[in-house]
């Protein structure tokens, strides 16, 4: 294995598990639970996660070529059973989570975005192989089929089709973050495979056009998007919709250059709501001062270097597909969750990779670090002069 890699993922785990215990012990003593509820679940399977991580890790990556297609449909099953069967409207106004026997409550888009991105890396590390199927000669648009597909444009509609099935699913819960990250997700690993830039220039237009419609004309966007202008403009003195925002800016000043120390931070105490999940690096940056945030920081962008690094030096095509898509979605969850916390865009409900309070999420995410180690573990041995 890439032991810089294995390194980052464990040091950034431990101190998201830390800082879960440190942000959640009020909020569980208000709930009437032990002060370390949410801290043992979150070390259980964060246990869990890197078991499974240093299994998948022994297992050779060619295999996830053959599951790509069972996890994508697993995914897209799940994402459609969540709209009359999941819950969460009467807590966060979407309704985005799933309980499965033995597994408990989650979100089947954390399971999409790894789908897409397998299924995209096997589909498309075989382009320059597979022969390009053409109509029969006397067909009357076999010309016209021919054309279109010297030039690019065929080739990307049936992953354009996928992406767009998904963020639909996606959007009708709603979920604004996750239909970004998929859509990033997939992205890459198209980007990566060669696909002609004109489709991403094309593509990545329409895509802006529907999010910005729906970030402006939907009633849940539209409140977000002014409570992000002006979070002290609620017209209740700061209590109303935008107290969560308020507080959380609240908590990032209050840490200053070094922070009040760590399990010291004030807004937690049922000031900032979700400071263990969503929030947490406002809670990071109270207890651990603008040095420890910066240096959480630097962790996350050495992670993504070294994951691209481990793409860069794959075996094979599928390996390096794998890895970046893998790589580019972990690096945009963490700029978006971080941006949100900041005020820096609108509020969108993602959480912070090995940091925000959540079993599943953090083993799926262990889980997909697990891949990325077993295509390091087929790099090629540097030839010897």
């Amino acid at each position: 294995m890439d032991i810089p890699y294995l390194m980052l993922v464990i040091i950034l785990t431990v101190i998201g598990v830390i800082m879960v215990f440190s942000s959640s012990y009020p909020t569980a003593m208000n709930e009437g639970l032990s002060p370390t509820n949410y801290f043992v679940k979150q070390a259980t399977f964060g246990a869990i996660g890197l078991a499974a991580m240093f299994v998948i890790a022994r297992i050779n990556y060619q295999t996830f070529r053959g599951l790509s297609v069972f996890v994508l449909g697993i995914s897209i099953i799940l994402l459609v059973l969540v709209l009359p069967f999941g819950y969460g409207r009467s807590t966060v106004g979407a309704q985005r989570w799933i309980s499965l026997p033995f597994i408990g409550g989650f979100q089947p888009s954390e399971i999409a975005k790894v789908g897409v991105i397998m299924y995209f890396a096997a589909r498309l590390s075989k382009r320059n192989t597979e022969k390009h199927r053409r109509l029969p000669s006397r067909h009357p648009l076999s010309g016209l089929h021919a054309w279109l597909d010297e030039k690019g444009v065929l080739e990307p509609i049936p992953y354009f089709i996928i992406l767009g099935l998904v963020a639909v699913l996606m959007l009708m819960e709603p979920h604004m973050s996750g239909t970004i990250l998929v859509l990033v997700g997939g992205a890459s690993v198209l980007f990566a495979a060669g696909i002609r830039l004109y489709w991403f220039f094309g593509g990545g237009a329409a895509a802006a056009a529907g999010l910005f419609f729906i970030m402006t004309q939907t009633s849940y966007m539209a409140t977000r998007l002014t409570i992000w202008k002006d979070p002290w403009n609620d017209g209740e003195n700061g209590l109303g919709k935008g107290f969560q925002l308020i507080q959380s800016l609240y908590a990032i000043g209050s840490g200053g250059l070094l922070g009040v120390g760590l399990g010291k931070s004030r807004q937690k105490f049922l000031y900032l709501p979700e400071s263990e999940n969503d929030y947490i690096f406002a809670i990071v940056c109270e207890e651990l001062g603008f040095l420890g945030a910066a240096i959480v920081i630097v962790l996350f962008i050495l992670l993504v270097l070294r994951g691209y690094w481990i793409a860069v030096h794959a075996r094979d095509r599928f390996g390096a597909l794998l890895v970046v898509g893998i790589t580019t979605l972990t690096a945009v969850q963490v700029f978006l969750n971080i941006a949100v916390v900041t005020n820096l865009i609108p509020s969108t409900g993602i959480s912070l990779p090995f940091f925000s309070y959540g079993g599943t999420a953090l083993m799926i995410q262990l889980a997909e670090m697990g891949m990325v180690l077993s295509v390091s573990r087929q790099i090629p041995a540097p030839k010897q002069e």
